[in-house]
């Protein structure tokens, strides 16, 4: 009853046991595959990893290492997904605490129960269904696995193969097709680039611009602007001018490479991380179209009326936040189908005490650490050194933060979860000197 239930073994996951290890609290941690890494795990047989064979971070190793344990010097500045995996490994092996995760373990229900949660999970070798009641339960099954495709769908219909970019592992399948990807965040400039290597033709079709930021300005990795002077004092709007100008001066204007200027602020949505994109933009090699009007038997008609005949489409939409494991009656504060997650500072169900979310956000940065940092306000929660605030602060909380993404961000479920780096984590910090002195 005292020990804490961890489920998952991502980097959220790992993270929280680590903390938890630390801090002498007793836990289980349940995970779906053979190995840790979630997400990093290249064709992990927990069946939720969407790591694509050429993947490689897109924020710097310096900036999403965990504090308790830094990469490897000798790691290049943005490793692959395989080295991603190798130093999760390494961390767990450094840390102790491999023999503390129950492998090939499902999760199949968490409910409410006298003074805690019961935890129902299934091994998936044996099929032995077993149960648990812990006073504390930590959720950090992660948010890129569940597929979500364009809602509405596009009328019409297609002959050809669709197929989401959660499925997408290397472009030889595509060799000699006519492909076009849809979207354009991080993987879709991915696929589209990699399949216009072996493609007839690949068009990226999306419904508006962004902006495409190098992995590196001046000599050094883009995201490290994120921890400099300028991020750390200066306002939004003046972090927002300063980028935009160094940008402009890196790579000139988007519309030059054929790509729909964005109508929003550079801050007003996720960035958009490609080196490859506007150099295959340059080259020919990517048709750039705007977003699909109708599906049209061997082809497909887009918004300015343009028809193209396409093979295959990969939708490169987004994903949707989903917990099988959770009753949407019993659990409303995160199951709203736009992707709108009601936590007090991204992590606490105010009408569930004991019931943590650790790494459902999404940051302008690197989210390991912050799961660190978030893993060590939960810690302080469940030991006693922290307490909460009343229900109604926690849940005016939660209304200014909607109110602060509606205000910023374009609309879109992509931007429901949005955090910057350095001001989520002072917030947490925050979080935890006011729970300490609420005690």
């Amino acid at each position: 009853m005292e020990r804490v239930c961890v489920i998952g073994a991502g980097s959220s996951g790992i993270a929280a046991c680590q903390v938890l290890g630390a801090r002498g609290i007793e836990y289980d941690c349940l995970e779906a595959g053979s190995e840790i890494g979630g997400n990093w795990r290249y064709l992990n047989d927990n069946g939720m990893s969407s790591a694509y064979r050429s993947l490689h971070i897109n924020t710097s190793r310096q900036m999403m290492e965990f504090r308790s344990y830094p990469m490897p010097a000798h790691l290049p500045a943005y490793p692959s997904h395989f080295q991603i995996a190798e130093y999760f490994d390494d961390f767990v092996k450094h840390h102790g605490f491999r023999d503390r995760i129950r492998f090939r373990t499902e999760v199949t229900s968490v409910s409410v129960a006298p003074g805690g949660y019961s935890v129902t999970a299934r091994d998936r070798d044996s099929g032995e269904e077993f149960s648990g009641v812990y006073r504390s339960v930590i959720v950090a099954n992660g948010h890129h696995w569940s597929p979500r495709m364009p809602e509405p769908a596009f009328p019409g219909s297609f002959d050809g193969e669709q197929t989401h970019a959660h499925f997408y592992k290397t472009p030889e399948r595509f060799a000699g097709k006519k492909v076009l990807v849809l979207g354009i965040g991080n993987s879709a400039c991915d696929i589209a680039v990699e399949t216009s290597r072996v493609s007839a033709r690949t068009f990226l079709a999306m419904r508006r611009g962004a902006h495409i930021m190098p992995k590196y300005l001046f000599g050094m990795p883009t995201d490290h602007l994120t921890t400099s002077p300028l991020a750390r004092f200066a306002p939004a709007w003046l972090q927002s001018l300063s980028l935009r100008a160094m940008l402009r001066l890196a790579r000139g204007r988007l519309s030059d490479y054929g790509l729909p200027e964005p109508s929003h602020a550079i801050l007003a949505a996720h960035p958009t991380v490609s080196d490859d994109l506007l150099t295959r933009l340059g080259h020919g090699d990517i048709t750039v179209k705007p977003n699909v009007s109708r599906l049209d038997g061997s082809g497909v008609v887009f918004a300015d009326g343009s028809r193209e005949d396409v093979d295959v489409i990969v939708y490169c939409t987004g994903y949707q936040v989903e917990f099988p494991f959770l009753d949407p009656a019993e659990f409303p504060a995160v199951s709203d189908a736009g992707n709108e997650v009601s936590l007090y500072r991204r992590v606490v169900d105010p009408a569930h005490p004991g019931l943590y979310f650790l790494g459902l956000i999404q940051p302008l940065g690197a989210i390991m650490p912050l799961a660190e940092a978030q893993a060590e306000w939960i810690a302080d929660l469940v030991s006693g050194s922290g307490a909460l605030p009343p229900v109604p602060e926690m849940k005016a909380e939660i209304t200014a933060y909607r109110e602060r993404l509606r205000r910023r961000y374009v609309k879109s479920s992509r931007h429901t979860l949005e955090v910057d780096f350095l001001g989520y984590r002072r917030e947490l910090e925050a979080e935890r000197r006011a729970g300490a002195a609420r005690r």
